[in-house]
């Protein structure tokens, strides 16, 4: 399986970003820095067994 890039808003700015996404692991948390603003993104990325990706972005401070 191989990294698949996923776009998404940052929920500070609202620029588009995207992010390299690691199909071995079914469920993932973590931070991201935005490019633009350099707040801290909290990503939630689900893969199911068809390695569709579903990716959540919220602000860190919620």
């Amino acid at each position: 399986m191989q990294q698949s890039e996923q776009r998404f808003r940052c929920p500070y700015c609202g620029e588009r970003i995207s992010v390299l996404v690691d199909p071995s692991e079914e469920s993932q948390d973590y931070i991201e820095d935005c490019e633009v603003c350099c707040r801290p993104i909290s990503l939630h990325v689900e893969i199911d067994s068809d390695e569709h990706v579903r990716l959540v972005a919220r602000r860190g401070d919620d």
